[in-house]
């Protein structure tokens, strides 16, 4: 306490000791700008300084055009600007939304007018608000028929329009104007989750049964000389076949790709992008003296050593000018995988694959499974589902492939026990001689470090490599006679199963498929079944006896998300309801600040729209098109959509909250008597909470513009949880209106039904 005293006592001049105080961040900023060379410093020093000059003494300067000192507003007003551009300088640095082929100016002048577009925005509506209100506490519903419709657009595009007004009659439908609005608002899709982009691929294509070893040895070579020839590929390797291992039932007809592709960019050990020397024309300086401009020079792969990094330099793009996502390096390894007898296959990464696979067993995102006595009525039924898929819109036809069941080439030895009987042989005395000479049989192990070895004895392959040379094969009798195995059995050629699979008791096939880009799963599985349901009403497709069938993959997945998402969803809207009641005390408020998520939900199903419309954002700037900038495309209902829906309710009632706190307190403060003086109260309320809740929207937009953008690891599912958010705080800015006016309603209602009864007791 006594030190406090002392120091608390000391009396400074304020002007002499800010004048200090300025100086000292002054030469802080240029020690960080010599030692650092950081934009942080300059900011430091454009602090000091302008606020020296807020307190220096009077005079002009540029011939009395600007006069000093300036008044501290001015300066804090300039201390404001210098905080905004040091912090959209650094978040230019860590977004660089242009890429790195545009240079830091042109990124950060693209910031700059995004920001400024936002801000704006939301900054004309603090401007016009007195007026905007006024106007529309005269003209209630006029202003409330706009949310009104906003909510009943977003619900269209929900649901679609043929199913919200499907009640209609059927010569209604029959135009072009109801099938043009139809098909501007189908509905939204649904699937359980957007894939997540792992940074490889893997192929698997199939050939057909009867490929043999060498076959299909000298194919899986060529797949990987072929994948290893796209610049894009890192890495190719390759399996048929399966493992030693009960847990791998794959048949040796089904190949296993695993693909790497590099990153766009040259990345550190952290995942971040490397700036790398350049000379005054834009093109990288290599180390051996040489240069390289990319996309003017032919396109060569160059390694990250042949670089040199520098802080001020440029990003360097490994990936060819005309590959502009990973789905194009999808398409390259499909134009180098097809081989005479091998299937195409569905996209596919290997995390994503053995989810699949442990899930449903298939080796796709979608599939039916097929149920039946026996192998061919199976197969056969499988090759009938597989030309009725192709014929489905949204259904990839190349993707479509039936389980080939039976085709496999066998040889069967059948054991003549007539002559077996003549030589004294017996069935157990055959099936050793034979797994002995053709299949082997392990007499030791050998050591040789950490690794062993099994020794097998068998024939030499030139002794049982055809079945010719089977039939020689000399077996011996108890009495020491060697008999051709001609003459004990009979070799025969069949063909029969590759591979028996069994589900709950039935046999099994699968027939595998693959939507087209901008489908959803579960609308390509409705309309596969509902074409397949035509086709046997019709009677062109007949199941046989016995024979069933069902979808399967990622769609059962989707029914199981959406039943959990309807308990869910409801339950989080009633705790946001509750917390708003135990907030206000009344139904009446609670409800109309409520009535913001409502607004907020139209916005999001809006944006998640737009996202699939070809003409929204459809320019450029600086040499890049916004819809490949924000990633446009159609967007499914997912899991993630949910989720980003959910937390978007949260946050769409912050507005509200801030708003009808502040009429409650007004209300209770002016105590308004008249309706006039109810809408005064009304405008005073609102002219005093619009800019902080301007704020909060602004806090959340401008956050979520970076994510909208993402394309690192993880992205594929923030921005379908960030797009509703970012539509829903768009929209909800109309919550600075709504609750006023309904607030209005209701005090207004509260007054006429209380001067009712009045003149009902004065009578």
């Amino acid at each position: 306490p006594a030190f406090a005293h002392v120091l608390f006592s000391i009396k400074l001049d304020k002007k002499k000791s800010s004048r200090i105080f300025n100086s000292i961040i002054i030469g802080f900023g240029i020690v960080f700008l010599f030692k650092y060379g950081s934009f942080i410093s300059l900011g430091l020093i454009a602090y000091g300084i302008n606020n020296i000059l807020s307190q220096i003494p009077e005079r002009t300067l540029f011939k009395g055009k600007l006069k000093l000192p300036y008044s501290d507003k001015i300066a804090n007003l300039i201390n404001i600007i210098i905080t905004i551009l040091i912090v959209l300088y650094y978040l230019t640095i860590e977004w660089m939304p242009l890429g790195a082929s545009n240079s830091t100016l042109v990124n950060f002048l693209f910031v700059v007018l995004i920001v400024s577009v936002v801000l704006g925005f939301l900054m004309s509506i603090v401007h016009f608000y007195p007026k905007i209100l006024n106007w529309s506490l005269e003209n209630k519903w006029k202003f409330l028929s706009i949310p009104i419709i906003a909510v009943f657009f977003g619900i269209m595009v929900w649901l679609g329009f043929s199913k919200i007004f499907g009640f209609m009659p059927e010569f209604a439908k029959k135009n072009a104007v109801w099938a043009s609005i139809d098909k501007t608002f189908p509905g939204l899709g649904n699937e359980f989750m957007p894939a997540l982009n792992e940074g490889s691929f893997l192929l698997m294509p199939t050939t057909m049964p009867h490929s043999g070893i060498t076959e299909n040895m000298e194919i899986i070579a060529s797949i990987d000389k072929h994948m290893n020839s796209i610049p894009e590929i890192s890495s190719a390797v390759g399996k048929w076949g399966r493992v030693n291992s009960a847990l791998d039932p794959a048949p040796t007809s089904m190949y296993e790709n695993t693909i790497n592709y590099i990153p766009e960019y040259m990345l550190d050990e952290n995942g971040r992008r490397i700036r790398f020397k350049v000379n005054d024309d834009g093109a990288f300086v290599l180390k051996d003296g040489t240069t390289y401009k990319y996309a003017k020079d032919k396109f060569k792969k160059v390694d990250i050593n042949e670089l040199t990094e520098d802080e001020d330099g440029e990003y360097f793009r490994q990936w060819r000018p005309k590959i502009k996502k990973a789905d194009d390096i999808w398409k390259e390894i499909l134009k180098h995988s097809k081989f005479p007898g091998l299937t195409s296959a569905p996209k596919l990464q290997p995390i994503q694959t053995r989810l699949i696979m442990l899930s449903t067993g298939m080796r796709a995102p979608m599939g039916i499974k097929v149920y039946g006595p026996n192998l061919e009525i199976i197969e056969k039924t499988g090759y009938e589902l597989e030309k009725i898929l192709k014929e489905v819109p949204s259904v990839e036809p190349s993707t479509v492939f039936a389980d080939r069941v039976v085709g496999k080439p066998y040889l069967e030895i059948k054991l003549n026990r007539r002559n077996m009987s003549r030589y004294g042989m017996t069935v157990k005395d055959m099936q050793q001689q034979l797994a002995v000479a053709v299949g082997g049989k392990q007499l030791t192990t050998t050591v040789e470090g950490r690794e062993r070895f099994p020794v097998r004895v068998r024939y030499a392959r030139e002794f049982r490599d055809n079945p010719d040379d089977l039939k020689r094969i000399l077996i011996p009798t108890p009495s020491g006679e060697q008999v051709p195995l001609s003459e004990l059995a009979s070799i025969n050629y069949l063909r029969g199963p590759q591979m028996i699979k069994s589900e709950d008791t039935f046999l099994t096939s699968y027939v595998i498929f693959d939507m087209k880009d901008g489908y959803a799963e579960t609308n390509v599985v409705e309309e596969a079944q509902a074409l397949i349901k035509q086709k046997l009403d019709s009677g062109e497709f007949k199941l046989p006896a016995g024979v069933t069938y069902k979808f399967t993959g990622n769609y059962e997945n989707q029914i199981r998300a959406s039943k959990r998402l309807m308990i869910v969803v409801p339950i989080s809207l009633v705790l946001i309801f509750l917390i708003l009641y135990f907030q206000f005390k009344e139904f009446a408020p609670s409800l109309m600040v409520f009535s913001g998520i409502f607004v907020a939900f139209s916005g999001g199903f809006i944006m998640i729209w737009l996202y699939g419309q070809d003409w929204f954002l459809n320019f450029g700037m600086a040499g890049v098109e916004m819809r490949d900038l924000f990633q446009l495309h159609p967007i499914n209902l997912s899991v993630a959509v949910w989720v980003g829906f959910i937390a978007l309710f949260g946050i769409a009632t912050d507005d509200g909250v801030i708003m009808g706190t502040y009429l409650k307190q007004v209300f209770d403060k002016e105590k308004p008597k008249t309706i006039k003086d109810i809408r005064s109260s009304i405008l005073h309320a609102g002219t005093k909470r619009v800019r902080p809740a301007m704020m909060t929207a602004a806090t959340a937009i401008i956050a979520l513009i970076p994510v909208l953008t993402a394309t690192g690891k993880g992205a594929d599912v923030v921005i379908p949880m960030a797009i509703p958010s970012f539509g829903g705080m768009l929209l909800q800015v109309m919550t600075m209106f709504v609750v006023p006016i309904l607030y209005s309603m209701w005090k207004e209602a509260s007054l006429n039904s209380q001067n009712k009864k009045l003149k009902k007791i004065e009578k």
